[in-house]
């Protein structure tokens, strides 16, 4: 119960601060929304060996990728943030209080995914209205992987930064991680158009299960094994992460 308390009491605080500037939430949805009109209208002829020969088809196989791509980046940068708070001293005034270490780093995170999950929301009105259509059950579902992304992310850059202390240092860490990360999982285009050797080594790339996942349960395959496999694999990992960046958290306040 403790716990439970201190998180949402760390959660509150951090959601207050966001609406205090809500202009963040659009500035993460601008680069989505501008792939969404500028680059998805290519996308149809691109796609048509994989059957997509309509927008909603074509918006079924874009949107997931780019929902992932939010959660991913969205979750990556952070630790910024944080960076900020440690040298404000918010951070090391943690110590005199009585509120969990693990709280500090899941208020925080719970944070983190539900600005995510706001973003997601406008980002997939916005592909409605250009043709887009998916089942309500399975885009829940498919938000629900998308949580657990920005909560895996988000855990490893608040994890990095306690690490590193330095945006200088975080900076080119997290854009290195970012880049491998981002060709290897399909998100732009499905791994289908990629060579064997390239498909191989994507399947170590937990992402490309996310957004394997992700492009069934908007194409209405809810039974399909990439979701249950992407929720699993991202879902264990995501924990991993998280008892991570709240072993930093504990040692960064003792």
């Amino acid at each position: 119960m403790k716990l439970a308390r201190d998180t949402w009491l760390i959660f509150q605080r951090q959601i207050m601060l966001l609406l205090r500037n809500p202009v963040w939430i659009f500035v993460g949805v601008f680069q989505p929304v501008m792939y969404l009109l500028l680059f998805a209208p290519l996308l149809k002829p691109a796609l048509a060996p994989l059957g997509a020969t309509t927008d909603a088809e074509t918006y079924r196989i874009f949107v997931p990728g780019l929902l992932v791509l939010l959660a991913i980046f969205g979750g990556l940068f952070q630790g910024f943030g944080l960076i900020a708070e440690l040298r404000a001293g918010v951070i090391e005034r943690s110590r005199v209080t009585p509120v969990s270490r693990f709280a500090l780093l899941l208020g925080r995170s719970l944070r983190d995914v539900v600005s995510l999950l706001a973003q997601a929301v406008i980002i997939t009105l916005l592909a409605l209205a250009f043709g887009l259509r998916v089942h309500l059950g399975n885009l829940l579902l498919a938000y629900l992987l998308l949580a657990l992304i920005a909560l895996m992310t988000s855990a490893v850059s608040y994890a990095v930064a306690l690490i590193t202390k330095s945006e200088d240092a975080l900076a080119p860490l997290m854009n290195t991680v970012a880049q491998p990360v981002l060709l290897l999982s399909g998100i732009l285009l499905p791994l289908a158009f990629a060579p064997t050797w390239l498909q191989r080594i994507a399947d170590w790339n937990p992402f490309s299960w996310a957004v394997d996942g992700a492009r069934a349960l908007f194409a209405g395959d809810i039974g399909d094994n990439s979701v249950w496999q992407g929720l699993v694999v991202v879902g264990v990992i995501a924990v991993l992460a998280v008892v991570w960046a709240a072993r930093e958290f504990a040692r960064s306040v003792r």
